[in-house]
């Protein structure tokens, strides 16, 4: 069995709140990696094991979710999912960042970017959700994530998760089992609401670094359309398709996904 390139766990204080990341590899580049709505940094393991052939990675436990802090207190908002993903950098000094966001992560980072932060090099922007007011809904339904926390609340196993990602593996089913009652649920209902509420195209004529969009052949998320708004609104942008990959692209095509984001 191959050597762990996982170094450690850690906390940080930045913008304001305790933010926990699992840092891999620790040589090349520094890589962070912003996870989606419901997805623990723990559960993108695999992927970062992978990205550290290439970058010194770190994965965040977005607000509300993993060992973060959380609560009714904060706000989930992409102004503070934002800067709290610019504290992070600037707390631990970062610099020439590859800043990769999947899903809500990748609205996140079109947020975070628009000011042109020094510290940024490359931004990869993995199947963001395109919703926003008076655009089409996210294809995801908001019971879909609220039910499967509640059963992770309760205890559940690789068998329960079945019912909700059929097409994972048994190891990676029984880490979201494990780790799912982590993601606060009122985070997650919020944030969902926002993504038809808070505009991400609005932000993205202001992005000034090199910018890669990665779009799941069969997500749903991201259409030919929406591809041609981003390119009108963005024409520096270049996109990319996983082929056999829905929403969540290293799951069905990690070899895809690497290719898409490993210059």
């Amino acid at each position: 069995m191959p050597k762990s390139r996982f170094l450690y766990g850690g906390n940080i204080h930045a913008n304001g709140i305790r933010q926990h990341y699992l840092r891999y590899g620790g040589e090349g580049q520094p890589l962070v990696l912003v996870p989606g709505i419901t997805s623990p940094a723990i559960t993108w393991g695999f992927v970062a094991e992978e990205l550290a052939r290439t970058f010194d990675v770190y994965v965040i436990d977005v607000r509300g979710r993993g060992l973060s802090s959380t609560g009714p207190d904060l706000d989930y908002d992409l102004d503070s999912y934002a800067a709290d993903v610019r504290g992070f950098i600037d707390g631990l000094a970062l610099n020439d960042v590859a800043l990769v966001g999947h899903s809500m992560g990748a609205r996140i980072v079109i947020r975070m970017a628009r000011t042109n932060d020094d510290r940024l090099g490359r931004l990869i922007l993995v199947d963001p959700p395109v919703s926003g007011p008076g655009r089409r809904a996210y294809p995801a339904k908001l019971e879909w994530y609220t039910d499967s926390i509640r059963r992770a609340r309760m205890g559940m196993t690789a068998e329960d998760m079945r019912t909700f990602c059929p097409t994972w593996t048994e190891e990676q089913r029984t880490l979201r089992a494990e780790w799912l009652h982590t993601c606060d649920e009122l985070a997650t209902r919020i944030t969902f609401e926002k993504f038809h509420t808070e505009d991400i195209h609005q932000d993205l004529p202001h992005l000034q670094r090199p910018t890669t969009l990665v779009v799941a052949t069969r997500g749903g998320v991201i259409l030919p359309e929406d591809e041609a708004e981003i390119l009108s609104l963005n024409p520096s942008i270049v996109v990319t398709h996983v082929p056999d990959a829905g929403h969540m692209i290293p799951w069905d095509n990690l070899a895809g996904f690497m290719d898409a984001i490993v210059p």
